[in-house]
């Protein structure tokens, strides 16, 4: 443990920013004046993008919704999408622009996190913040930056094995930006219970790999895994949509096997950003479409008309699911939802399909199993109505336990209040969580393009931590932050995934307003009303 090793502080300094993603280097860029010390565990920037993507990754916006606001794409009006590689190019070149590169230091695990901020008396405790009685934060939240440490952080170089020395750094306050995905993979519960036989050996005589084991595979070794085998994949979200992929290219040809996806949760599809000849963002990215939406702190005026649009917006939703019937051969395969489109939308799990991935359906190299449970056997895998799947690799796309990776540096009482008691992170204009002093979250609440939320949040993370703005109470953050997640409960049923895209717009209003920016950034009513939002709309010119 860290605690036992040797404790003297190597480096203190203001601002620590805890992951180089895109959200780290984002709050990089913003706290630049603060001369951030960017701690990231690996040799590279770019997080699930170095880290997490495999050979087929690509993104899922088009380039100009997936930008920096002052660092454009250099194509950006390519309407193809970009692959893993260059999204980190992309991100490369705008750590090397703005000269972010000199404030990382790579190869420099975070393994715990001390609080030891001052109380009253002015003497060292961690739950100064707190009313004992009550384990509550009292009256103002307070400034970021306090003049001296706040915390502590113990941190490991992984590029030397061998070297287990700890060093201890000391910031005023922290951002913390591992985000959800990587690190630590969310194993199904199925996986360990039917794994294991009586005698402590393997069920499964073949391979089982989690999506995040599969990723750091290079094109060679993840080809050989697959040519030839029976794979089954376990999920339908992206990851495991892009793995079928790879399987399926993998095993063309007379002695190509078939993949099997097995499906717990049925989620919506989209073959490209057009709906019956419209564009997408008319449906939900424009301030007309997100009227018809509820958002956080509307008056009665605005309930009232929530319920009387609530018969068009479902309209819109099924206009959209009539499309991707048409165009998809969802009956077909027994791939509908039985949620509307919109639910998945609000839920940020819309996921874009790869070309030429129903293509490869129709030729028999991809199929499909609806099971809501499932456990080893010795040749693969069963199901509850026991029936058997023939398996050489399972691949796990099971997602990841960000949470878990968060609460595992993050000391007590801190760890058991980071999560609300519904299992969500209940974050102030997505960043500040009001129960943990001095301490920020970039990249937790989800949004159709976290490029642009990330940036925008970090801009006022940075405004906030210059004094340029007070934050309301701590009573009335939580209140905020209550009201967002209630209407996520009545959006969608997937509302612990924290998405604000059906109300992004006006979740970026009041950060703006609260940075003293008109929320209002088009040059005229109409494109107001109907043109998009992006991060070139939220550029604003350094002075």
């Amino acid at each position: 443990m860290a605690d036992n090793k040797q404790n003297q502080i190597t480096l203190v300094s203001k601002v620590g920013i805890i992951g180089a993603g895109i959200s780290g280097i984002a709050a990089a860029k913003q706290l630049s004046n603060h001369s951030p010390v960017v701690l990231e565990a690996t040799d590279s920037i770019g997080g699930v993008w170095k880290h997490c993507s495999y050979s087929c990754t690509k993104l899922q916006t088009p380039r100009c919704d997936y930008e920096f606001s002052d660092y454009p794409w250099p194509d950006r009006d390519n309407s193809t999408f970009p692959s893993h590689l260059q999204v980190l190019d992309y991100l490369y070149g705008y750590a090397k622009h703005f000269d972010v590169l000199k404030y990382i230091k790579f190869n420099s695990k975070v393994i715990q996190i001390r609080y030891v901020g001052l109380d009253h008396t002015g003497r060292t405790t961690t739950t100064t913040t707190f009313d004992q009685s009550e384990k509550q934060p009292v009256g103002e939240y307070g400034p970021l930056l306090k003049g001296h440490p706040v915390w502590e952080v113990a941190v490991q170089d992984t590029s030397n094995q061998s070297n287990d020395a700890v060093q201890w750094y000391a910031f005023e306050f922290l951002v913390v930006c591992i985000g959800k995905y990587g690190d630590i993979p969310r194993m199904p519960t199925h996986y360990y219970n039917s794994s294991i036989n009586s005698s402590g050996g393997q069920v499964f005589t073949g391979k089982v790999l989690h999506s995040m084991e599969y990723s750091k595979l290079d094109k060679e070794a993840a080809h050989s895994l697959l040519k030839g085998k029976k794979v089954a994949i376990i999920g339908y979200k992206k990851s495991a949509i892009d793995l079928a992929m790879e399987c399926a290219e993998a095993n063309q040809g007379a002695n190509g096997q078939p993949c099997t996806m097995v499906i717990r949760t049925l989620h919506w599809t989209v073959p490209s950003y057009w709906i019956w000849g419209l564009p997408f963002f008319l449906f939900y990215s424009t301030r007309s479409s997100q009227f018809l939406h509820e958002r956080p702190n509307q008056g009665w005026f605005r309930i009232l008309l929530c319920l009387l649009f609530s018969p068009l917006r479902r309209a819109i939703s099924k206009f959209i699911e009539l499309y991707l019937m048409w165009k998809l051969p969802l009956i077909k395969y027994g791939l509908k939802p039985d949620h509307p489109f919109e639910e998945d939308y609000a839920s940020c799990q819309m996921a874009i399909l790869p070309e030429n991935f129903f293509e490869e359906a129709d030729k028999g190299n991809i199929k499909f199993k609806k099971a809501s449970k499932w456990s080893f056997w010795s040749g693969g895998i069963q199901f509850e109505d026991q029936t058997k799947l023939e398996a050489d690799v399972v691949l796990l796309a099971t997602g990841y336990d960000g949470k878990k990776k968060l609460q595992s540096i993050l000391p007590e009482p801190f760890r058991s209040l980071v999560l609300d008691s519904t299992g969500v992170m209940p974050l102030y204009r997505g960043t500040i969580h009001p129960l943990i002093p001095n301490m920020a979250f970039v990249g937790y609440i989800e949004s159709v393009s976290n490029l642009h939320t990330a940036e925008l949040r970090c801009k006022w993370l940075s405004w906030l931590a210059d004094e340029k703005f007070k934050l309301p109470t701590v009573e009335k953050m939580l209140d905020q932050v209550t009201k967002e997640l209630e209407v996520m409960k009545r959006t969608t049923r997937f509302h612990k995934r924290h998405c604000i895209s059906t109300f992004s717009i006006n979740h970026s209003d009041e950060i703006c307003q609260e940075m003293g920016f008109s929320p209002w950034r088009k040059t005229n009513w109409f494109l107001e009303a109907f043109s998009p939002y992006s991060s070139q709309d939220y550029y604003e010119k350094e002075e």
